[in-house]
């Protein structure tokens, strides 16, 4: 009898653990929508008064400037010509958190749309994961107009 009465409790704890198991679940997915809503806001800013160009599949590394991540959504990657190359990862994007450093190991010249990329917590000092690059949209500034007259 008491054999089954454990059985019974393990039981309701597992329903009880899945239920809430569940419910936070749903709160992250919640709080990852958001987190991508406010990565998408400032993608658009960054890029604001540029116009997409053709993606490539890589960039040279020696003509990247910088790099900054957008939480949730893309990284970009600023060239030394005022370019900015917008990648948004093909695997992983939601891990993506500002302030993260990215750690890229390739035995090419060059950061390509299969490169992994590692994520450091810069803070806690642990790596975090790592997300599958994707394809590069270059955003080169807006050409000056010439006023006519």
């Amino acid at each position: 009898m008491r054999k089954f009465s454990k059985v019974l409790l393990s039981a309701a704890l597992l329903a009880a653990v899945s239920t809430v198991g569940g419910l936070a679940t749903g709160a992250q997915a919640q709080g990852s929508s958001k987190i991508r809503e406010v990565g998408e806001a400032k993608l658009a800013k960054a890029i604001a008064g540029r116009e997409a160009g053709e993606p490539v599949s890589c960039i040279n590394f020696r003509d990247i400037r910088s790099s900054r991540i957008i939480s949730g959504t893309a990284i970009i990657y600023e060239g030394n010509n005022g370019v900015l190359y917008v990648n948004r990862p093909a695997s992983g994007a939601a891990f993506l958190r500002t302030g993260d450093a990215l750690i890229t190991v390739t035995s090419l010249s060059q950061l390509c749309n299969v490169d992994i990329v590692r994520l450091f917590d810069t803070g806690s000092r642990f790596e975090r994961g790592s997300i599958g690059l994707g394809q590069f949209v270059p955003y080169p500034r807006a050409k000056a107009t010439k006023a006519v007259g």
